[in-house]
């Protein structure tokens, strides 16, 4: 029998522990940045694989978007704060996806991808009078800012960059009672009735093109 040399079994051993290694770093649990990109698989299929959102099945954009709102509607959706009511169609498909998402830990990872996404350019496909929506954009400015780009201290998201569709669905349901009157919604019962004092539908179009052309000065 051939014993093997000090190097040779010196180069087993190196082999061997090579081999451990691998297999450890194969089996190894992913990264935090890892669990968040396969956790955001949940969500492509209605906001697309770049958080670009896809009109058809009311699902805005949402690349880019601040961690903390991102966080806070599927907190609202994943307890019934938002999402539970008959009429809302969107809301009641995102209530199943948000809880989905097993931990407190898990919102905040997807939550946190969603905000490094870069965000993705909407076309606006509203018509609308912008002068007259400056005008009535003042009742907005208190939470929103003068440059739509919201403020987390009262928990007004960002309008500019978002889908003016989107946020004219938004409108309506506000005005109509179908988001802002959970007693849990404190944020959601602020926006009602602003939604209500604009009333009509064209008014609602013409703040949104108003918005619309923040969205554009704010551009790079």
């Amino acid at each position: 029998m051939i014993v093997p040399t000090r190097p040779t079994r010196v180069a087993h051993v190196r082999a061997a522990l090579l081999g451990a290694a691998a297999f450890v770093a194969g089996c190894a649990p992913p990264t935090r940045e890892e669990r968040a990109a396969e956790l955001f698989q949940y969500c492509t299929q209605c906001h697309g694989d770049r958080g670009e959102g896809r009109i058809e099945y009311g699902a805005p954009a949402i690349a880019g978007l601040d961690a903390w709102y991102v966080e806070a509607q599927l907190v609202k959706f994943r307890t019934g704060t938002r999402g539970d009511h008959p009429e809302d169609v969107e809301g009641l498909r995102m209530r199943p996806m948000s809880r989905a998402l097993a931990s407190d830990d898990e919102v905040r990872l997807v939550a946190s991808y969603v905000a490094s996404l870069p965000p993705v350019p909407s076309t606006p496909t509203l018509e609308g009078d912008p002068e007259r929506g400056r005008t009535l954009y003042a009742s907005c400015v208190q939470c929103h800012g003068a440059d739509a780009r919201g403020n987390r201290a009262v928990g007004a998201p960002p309008l500019v960059g978002a889908s003016d569709w989107y946020l004219l669905r938004q409108l309506r349901k506000f005005r109509d009672g179908v988001r802002g009157t959970d007693p849990m919604d404190p944020t959601g019962a602020q926006m009602r009735p602003q939604a209500v004092a604009l009333g009509d539908e064209q008014s609602m179009r013409d703040v949104l093109a108003y918005v619309s052309t923040l969205a554009r000065e704010v551009s790079p």
